[in-house]
């Protein structure tokens, strides 16, 4: 009788330890997935914060690209060289 009980005794302990580490690995992934979530929300920033970046340089370097540029004389100029006097 010694022995069932020593083995029902090691099988509870055994169960026990198995819950324990589930419910680590369930607070784990709850931490992991608000980290995910918050690293979500700044690429999201980031990239808005880009594009509202980029528009101005997408006006300036994208000017005369529209009509094909060869009517306009300023798309032929080279950017940032004006005429001097």
């Amino acid at each position: 009788m010694l022995w069932p009980m020593f083995f029902l005794a090691l099988a509870f302990c055994g169960i026990a330890v198995l819950g324990v580490l589930a419910v680590r690995v369930g607070l784990e992934v709850r931490r992991f997935s608000r980290a995910v979530g918050d690293s979500s929300e700044r690429i999201t920033r980031a990239a808005e914060n880009l594009e509202r970046a980029a528009l101005p340089l997408a006006a300036r370097g994208g000017r005369g690209h529209g009509t094909g540029g060869a009517e306009d004389p300023e798309a032929r100029e080279p950017q940032g060289h004006g005429r001097r006097r």
